[in-house]
C-alpha cells in the first residue's frame, strides 16, 4: 500500500551526476506537488536510460479539478523559480497531464488513469544485462 503523501525514489539516485540544474528543477517540482497535496509522488531517475531527461516524476491528484489545480500550481512555480516554460499536454481533460520541463518529465494522473497505464513500473524494471538476448 502506498502512502498518501510524501515522495518515493523508484530507482536509487545516480552518485555524483553533478547536474546541479536538474536537482534544482527536481526539487521545484517536488516541492510544488507537495504543497499541491499530490498524491503517492514517485521520482525515478532516467538519466542514462533515455534522452527525455534527467527525472522522471510521477504523481496523482484526487479528481480532474485537483489534477488541473496541481499542474496549474506546477507551471507557475517553475516560471518563478526560473525554469522556463513547460510544455503541457493534456491539461484541458485532467486525466492525465505531462509536463515538460526539460530535464523533468511530470506525469499527474487520476488515480484510476495511473494504475491503468502503470508508467513507473516500466521505468523501474530492471536493466536486462547486454548478452542476454542471443
Amino acid at each position: 500500500m502506498h502512502a498518501k503523501g510524501g515522495v518515493r525514489n523508484a530507482l536509487p539516485k545516480s552518485a555524483g551526476r553533478g547536474d546541479d540544474a536538474a536537482e534544482r528543477a527536481l526539487h521545484a517540482v517536488l516541492a510544488s506537488l507537495e504543497d499541491s497535496k499530490a498524491e503517492d509522488i514517485v521520482s525515478i531517475d532516467i538519466a542514462g536510460k533515455s534522452a527525455l531527461g534527467d527525472y522522471m516524476v510521477v504523481a496523482s491528484g484526487r479528481s480532474t479539478r485537483h489534477v488541473a489545480a496541481i499542474c496549474d500550481h506546477l507551471i507557475t512555480d517553475l516560471k518563478d523559480e526560473g525554469l522556463g516554460s513547460a510544455r503541457v499536454e493534456g491539461l484541458e481533460t485532467g486525466d492525465w497531464v505531462l509536463i515538460d520541463a526539460g530535464d523533468i518529465i511530470v506525469h499527474v494522473f487520476r488515480p484510476e488513469i495511473r494504475e491503468f497505464y502503470n508508467i513507473e513500473k516500466m521505468w523501474a524494471a530492471p536493466d536486462m544485462e547486454e548478452g542476454t538476448l542471443h
